[in-house]
């Protein structure tokens, strides 16, 4: 018997998403259906392609496999559905994985400016610092920094060069001092970060003289949320680092102050990034085409 190819759409839906519920919704069908469809399509193969919890669905080593099988193939499809005759109007779903730290993208005005300018996409915005695959996990494009991103990818930039800030609240400094250097600041209260529970904080990276190096700080507050850090930090908690764009409101409003500039240097900025392909889908021209204008716009 034949295998409905319908089930397929479903399978990636499902190892998208982790979740038969959140990918029963994306489908539009109840979720019953979608854990049967799950078992036929087990049935039909011979193997268990996933293991199922309460709270969630995780792909075995089959059902990884058939997901890097299907994943490029119905990317392909559905981008070549959007760009047949007349169909060149930006429109459907695009889902973007988006770098916590990329401020530009995520501060709001970028967003909704997008929204306005192109009222048939639906923009499905994913924050994550996980390194992966974007079109084996069925993304469209990422923004992250320029440094990381591989060079078989097409980038486009969305920021200039960065720089990274050590920072604190006036009030903190006036009680406990300036650092004069990046080994001071062992000596100080700091709020780090770490992307999961499970891995150690981010050491905070410096350069003197041209030569690279880091420090372990040890942070009494950690967290894998900049706003976190960010708050803690404007309540007097004490030093914490991340872009310094991230911080230029705070920052012009003398609300945080800037620490140890000399030892730290500009890197290349962020970057929307996505495969490169014969032909872009009207979708993700348009975002691409929406960065250009805003860089233009904010380098005026």
């Amino acid at each position: 018997m034949p295998m409905d190819l319908n089930l397929l759409s479903m399978f990636l839906a499902v190892a998208e998403t982790q979740n038969f519920r959140e990918a029963s919704d994306r489908l539009g069908v109840t979720r019953s259906a979608v854990s049967q469809g799950m078992g036929r399509l087990e049935a039909f193969f011979g193997v268990q392609l996933a293991t199922r919890t309460t709270r969630a669905v995780s792909l075995t080593e089959a059902g990884e496999q058939l997901r890097r099988t299907l994943s490029q193939p119905m990317g392909d499809i559905r981008e070549a559905l959007e760009r047949i005759p007349g169909s060149d109007i930006p429109r459907g779903h695009l889902k973007v994985a988006v770098t916590s730290i990329a401020e530009r993208f995520l501060s709001g005005p970028f967003v909704a400016s997008f929204a306005e300018a192109y009222p048939e996409v639906t923009l499905d915005v994913t924050v994550t610092d996980d390194e992966f695959d974007i079109v084996a996990r069925g993304f469209d494009a990422g923004v992250r920094l320029g440094e990381v991103i591989a060079q078989d990818m097409i980038a486009v930039a969305l920021t200039d060069a960065q720089r990274e800030a050590v920072v604190a609240s006036p009030a903190y400094i006036a009680v406990h001092g300036t650092p004069e250097t990046p080994e001071d600041l062992l000596k100080h209260r700091c709020i780090g970060w770490r992307p999961t529970h499970r891995t150690a904080p981010y050491r905070w990276e410096f350069e003197k003289e041209g030569k690279a190096f880091d420090i372990a700080v040890k942070p009494q507050i950690t967290s894998n949320d900049l706003n976190v850090m960010l708050r803690a930090a404007l309540a007097g908690a004490g030093f914490t680092f991340a872009t310094e764009e991230t911080f230029q409101p705070h920052i012009e409003r003398g609300e945080l102050v800037c620490v140890l500039q000399d030892y730290l240097p500009s890197f290349p900025g962020f970057y929307l990034y996505f495969p490169q392909r014969t032909d872009m889908s009207p979708k993700l021209r348009a975002l691409a085409d929406h960065v250009r204008m805003a860089r233009r716009n904010t380098s005026r």
